[in-house]
């Protein structure tokens, strides 16, 4: 199966790309397998594409920024997938799947990819399989590849583990909002974006410049002798959007030129593999009877404060054979 999936993406067929992309998020074990078999198929027609996560507080205008920046990456004659994660149920797994209707003009263009996901419950605003989407669009012939996130938060930053780039998107009179950004998101940063730099906001937009730009000295620049750059544009007029772009371009060239890039995609994927085997060992912890059997007994002890959570996850992980000792051994 996989190697007829492989080279229908090869060919560029979308309805391809999306099955792929369904079958890697897809939490069966045999569906896990085939993703595999396909992804290992596929590496060698990854890697050529500037990938940049783009993330911002709710009513930024995330999805409006995209629609307006992606239309002017597909006039250079660019080909754009889009993957847009959207919030989950953590109770119910649902996804209000919306993305497309917020990017009206994207959604038409052929030269485009939209394909909306739910983060599934998991933390830092992307997907556990985001990495695995991001290589299928790139081996579907896709050359710039964005990813937007579900919104600023406390592990939001996980998004600059998996693309090449990270813009941070803010609106005018962000005070409020400058407070509540974590520093961690800020340190990463390779671009701050103030959107909606227009009309009476204009004025409001070049103060929300100049106070992102102060708050970038007080925080550990990205690369060392570099000032993390902040640029206004409105996603209405598209003002600024060619200077966003011409920044992104540009740090990407530079990074590729020096080998950062290069380094940074090799880091990602090592970091890539520790969290898919921590995932993967409490995946089948909790598959095991043992494990399942005594689990609800250790969670109400903890929770009752009967226990220790250091003790209570030793005593679980004892019940699978791992032992300090037996660890110790191999």
């Amino acid at each position: 199966m996989s190697s007829d999936l492989a080279r229908s993406i090869l060919d560029g067929d979308r309805k391809a790309l999306a099955k792929a992309i369904t079958l890697v998020e897809s939490t069966r074990a045999d569906h896990n397998l085939e993703a595999e078999a396909l992804i290992n198929e596929l590496l060698p027609a990854t890697g050529r594409s500037m990938r940049i996560g783009v993330t911002g507080s709710p009513g930024v205008g995330k999805s409006t920024f995209i629609d307006a920046f992606g239309s002017m990456v597909v006039a250079q004659d660019r080909r754009l997938a889009v993957l847009a994660v959207d919030p989950s149920s953590t109770s119910r797994g649902g996804s209000i799947l919306g993305d497309k209707t917020r990017m009206a003009s994207l959604a038409s263009d052929p030269a485009v990819f939209i394909r909306p996901s739910p983060s599934s419950g998991t933390l830092g605003g992307i997907g556990r399989r985001t990495r695995d989407a991001v290589l299928l669009c790139e081996a579907a012939g896709f050359d710039t590849v964005l990813v937007e996130t579900v919104g600023v938060g406390q592990s939001e930053t996980t998004v600059a583990t998996v693309t090449d780039l990270f813009l941070l998107l803010v609106a005018p009179g962000g005070g409020d909002d400058l407070q509540g950004i974590k520093r961690g998101v800020m340190e990463l940063a390779d671009l701050v974006v103030v959107n909606k730099s227009d009309g009476n906001l204009a004025l409001l937009a070049k103060q929300t410049e100049a106070d992102y730009r102060l708050a970038l000295h007080l925080v550990r620049p990205k690369r060392t002798g570099t000032e993390t750059p902040v640029v206004r544009c409105s996603s209405t007029t598209g003002a600024g959007l060619d200077e966003v772009l011409a920044t992104l371009t540009g740090l990407h060239r530079t990074m590729t030129d020096s080998g950062e890039l290069a380094a940074l995609r090799r880091a990602q994927a090592v970091g890539q593999l520790e969290n898919e085997v921590r995932a993967s060992l409490f995946a089948r912890a909790s598959a095991d009877r043992r494990f399942a059997d005594r689990r609800a007994d250790v969670e109400r002890a903890v929770a009752d404060q009967e226990l220790s959570v250091t003790a209570g996850a030793r005593l679980l992980i004892e019940l699978l054979g791992w032992t300090e000792q037996s660890t110790e051994a191999t």
